[in-house]
């Protein structure tokens, strides 16, 4: 009887231990980072947030799921608390009290995620689904509980900081004022929208110290008069290679379109589609970097997050020139100078041309993928096929940011300086970011 109980009590031991390695499986996937970053992803889709709302939405969720990992990792991990100088320093985990730092870690991308999205409450099914699943694998009540009550904390420091940025000031902000003056932006077809968040150069920055710390040259003078002039130039290019495009171009200025909302007019009846916007392109493409890389957990978070950072600091300093610069977009001048009838081959977006934000916010996020994954890495992006567009390879995430930026072109929405610029700046941004923010202990 005695050698009975002892069997019985070590089959339930081993019987424990084997469902406590099962759910650490589950949560130390890094498939499983990715699924969520993607969750989020769709919501913005979802609800039609501009791009550079939703690069803010990226940057504060992964923000908090890294600095879970950061505390639960201190070895290998910095906290961006100070590196980032206006971050204040997040809470530490109790001690004694046995946390899964990488289910708290998704948890708080999603909690924050929750808070700057909308509707409110988007993400909670998917938190349900997510918590049954570990419940599902075994963690212990205790550990679920304490890992819970962690990434909550977290997750309302993040909340508190973000608070800070100056987003809620610039709701309420004066209109972008337009003046019909020959070589300035005016809204153009089909739409004719406003100008998009003409004050989003207002925004904090993360890495930046100001919007303005990486300026770009001012833009060609306006000059439709002279053929030989530089902004002439430009103009004839783009007219010229939207006219001629081959089916290798095309699929180039369609895959790099990341148009968030785009209105279609058909006679009388409108309707708009919806595809992932350049912020959700790229945090697609920092999880295909995770995946090619057979990156853990720890290092596919960081990843994102300091992607998510770049993006985000983009964006700021690329809206500050545009709105500086207030320079008319191509569709414009065609229109009115050269043919009334040519049409972009894609929609051009509400707000002024130079520089472009596709050139800046790629080559940002592409060198700090570099960073995190290296360099010449060949992979394959199908973050289009779920829109009907065929997949596209490239040699590199840098050679990826180089196309993004010259499909501009193509699309017939930007001019070829306005995108060489960016490109430039960009990189300028993204190298800032890795140097300024380290996140491994190396």
């Amino acid at each position: 009887m005695k050698r009975f109980l002892i069997l019985f009590a070590a089959s339930i031991l081993l019987f424990a231990s084997c469902k406590n390695a099962d759910y650490k499986k589950v949560t130390n996937d890094p498939e499983l980072y990715r699924v969520t970053v993607k969750r989020l992803n769709d919501i913005v889709l979802e609800n039609n947030f501009p791009p550079v709302i939703a690069s803010r939405n990226y940057v504060y969720a992964n923000i908090a799921a890294y600095e879970v990992i950061a505390a639960g990792d201190p070895e290998h991990y910095r906290s961006l608390a100070g590196q980032i100088k206006h971050m204040p320093a997040m809470p530490k985990p109790e001690k004694g009290k046995e946390i899964d730092f990488h289910f708290a870690s998704l948890l708080s991308f999603c909690y924050v995620g929750n808070a700057v999205t909308f509707p409110e409450g988007s993400m909670f099914k998917y938190v349900d689904e997510l918590k049954n699943k570990i419940k599902d694998a075994g963690m212990p009540s205790e550990v679920f509980e304490n890992s819970i009550a962690y990434s909550d904390t977290v997750a309302k420091a993040i909340m508190k900081w973000s608070k800070k940025d100056n987003y809620a000031a610039t709701r309420s902000a004066s209109k972008y004022n337009v003046v019909r003056k020959d070589g300035r932006w005016i809204p153009t077809p089909p739409m004719y929208a406003q100008a998009l968040e003409p004050h989003w150069g207002e925004i904090r920055p993360m890495a930046l110290d100001s919007a303005s710390q990486i300026p770009a040259p001012e833009p060609p003078a306006y000059n439709m008069t002279d053929k030989n002039s530089v902004f002439y130039k430009n103009v004839m290019y783009v007219k010229g290679k939207v006219d001629s495009l081959t089916a290798d171009q095309t699929h180039m200025a369609d895959f790099w379109d990341d148009n968030a909302f785009k209105l279609n007019v058909i006679g009388h009846a409108q309707f708009a589609t919806k595809k992932f916007g350049p912020a959700g392109h790229w945090m697609n493409i920092a999880g295909i970097g995770s995946k090619m890389a057979k990156a853990d957990f720890n290092t596919t978070v960081a990843a994102y997050t300091k992607a998510s950072i770049a993006l985000f600091d983009a964006f700021i300093n690329c809206w500050y020139v545009k709105y500086k610069a207030n320079s008319v977009r191509p569709e414009t001048v065609i229109n009115k100078l050269i043919d009334p009838n040519w049409k972009p081959h894609i929609q051009t977006p509400p707000f002024p041309e130079y520089i472009s934000g596709h050139a800046v916010i790629s080559a940002a996020a592409a060198e700090t993928l570099t960073d995190s994954f290296g360099d010449n890495k060949p992979y394959t992006d199908s973050s289009e096929t779920e829109f009907g567009i065929p997949a596209r390879s490239f040699k590199s995430f840098r050679d990826a940011a180089k196309e993004a930026s010259m499909s501009r072109v193509y699309g017939g929405i930007h001019y070829k300086i306005a995108c060489g610029i960016g490109t430039q700046t960009g990189i300028k941004i993204g190298d800032l970011v890795n140097q300024k923010l380290q996140l491994k202990i190396k």
